[in-house]
């Protein structure tokens, strides 16, 4: 039997032949491709801008960056996500702060936020784990009292909805980062993106994503002519291609058929697994519908199970080691037992194959081979 990946992209010919067509177009970069991927994101997410950057990491960097990250400042999130999300903070000066998830969703646990918050605060990154999305609403009324930034990260929510609203909308956020990561929801290869509902925080991000340089007659100190062009700040080069947009483009038409062959996998696990003895599955938070990026499974006997199902050719992955754990973090001094669920968690937790170019035998193969290890 061949070997199962815990992911993978799904590459047709029709996107093979966008980025045919982004080649052999007058623009690589910088051209027509990458505002039309912005704005048709944008606009299935029902946000009112957007801005593509060239990963995942990029578009929090930004995000931090615009909402005023700073030495000393202090931004929540969660442990169980890729580092990414508080190495953001890191970049920026500021520390992060970990605030310990929700043993049924693993999502950050908003009352564990309000623990955390200080003086210092000055955002919080809430991580909608798995595609499953946060209590944004709880959040939401968390920052207000507090003045503080919220950014959703979702890295893995593209698709997902709360409450009647899509993610990446920022009814319940100032921002909203994706990922178009090859194992996520579509792809570009690398590249990410930045939604938001305010004018003023997009001005700013598309300067800081293109070295805080800007040709916009309105926020010109002076005009040389058509020629002339002015640095507002220390930006970074995050652009994204029109290659990589072209990917992005056809891609994003494919979109809602993805996020239902990933909720019919997510079936079939729910049917084969749920009530089983030495399994625990992550529910579906209330009021939502979850993208189905990761699909979970806890067992006691993480170990011998985890090395039993590679050995078969189930190649599963583990999401995550909690990121105050990492040597970097512990050489910062986050050191103790921060986030006691978190923990927990990560010493059970088994991420299976999930992706919507799994066939119906591929998925049949992996509950054989995870029944067969649990001992069921």
């Amino acid at each position: 039997m061949p070997r199962i990946p815990y992911a993978t992209q799904w590459i047709e010919e029709d996107d093979i032949e966008a980025v045919i067509t982004a080649l052999k177009s007058a623009n690589l970069t910088q051209g027509p491709l990458v505002e039309e991927f912005e704005r048709k994101v944008a606009e299935y997410c029902g946000a009112k801008y957007a801005v593509a950057v060239n990963s995942g990491t990029s578009a929090l960097h930004i995000a931090c960056l615009v909402a005023g990250i700073k030495a000393g400042d202090e931004v929540i999130t969660s442990p169980i996500t890729f580092v990414a999300s508080a190495n953001c903070a890191l970049y920026c000066g500021g520390r992060p702060v970990f605030a310990d998830i929700r043993s049924d969703t693993v999502n950050i646990d908003s009352r564990e936020i309000e623990k955390k918050i200080t003086p210092r605060t000055k955002a919080i990154i809430p991580v909608h784990f798995a595609g499953n999305p946060c209590d944004l609403e709880d959040i939401h009324s968390i920052a207000q009292k507090n003045k503080l930034m919220v950014i959703e990260d979702a890295a893995h929510a593209l698709g997902a909805e709360y409450k009647g609203s899509k993610i990446g909308s920022c009814k319940y956020s100032d921002m909203t980062t994706l990922s178009f990561h090859a194992v996520k929801h579509i792809t570009t290869g690398e590249g990410g993106m930045v939604l938001t509902n305010s004018e003023e925080l997009y001005e700013k991000l598309k300067l800081f994503r293109s070295h805080g340089i800007t040709r916009d007659e309105r926020y010109l100190q002076k005009n040389d002519g058509i020629w002339y062009y002015e640095m507002h700040g220390l930006g970074y080069n995050y652009r994204l291609t029109d290659i990589q947009c072209a990917l992005g483009i056809s891609q994003l038409k494919k979109l809602d058929a993805f996020l239902s062959k990933r909720r019919k996998i997510a079936e079939l696990y729910d049917r084969a697994f749920s009530g089983m003895r030495g399994i625990k599955l992550i529910p579906e938070s209330k009021n939502t519908r979850s993208a189905m990026h990761l699909y979970v499974i806890q067992v006691d006997d993480r170990p011998r199970i985890f090395q039993s199902l590679r050995e078969k050719g189930i190649i599963v992955n583990v999401h995550y080691i909690p990121v105050y754990k990492q040597p970097h973090y512990q050489k910062l001094g986050y050191g103790g037992l921060l986030c006691p669920k978190a923990e927990s968690y990560y010493q059970k937790a088994i991420s299976i194959p999930m992706y919507p170019k799994m066939g119906e035998e591929q998925v049949s193969q992996v509950i054989k081979m995870i029944k067969e290890a649990v001992g069921v």
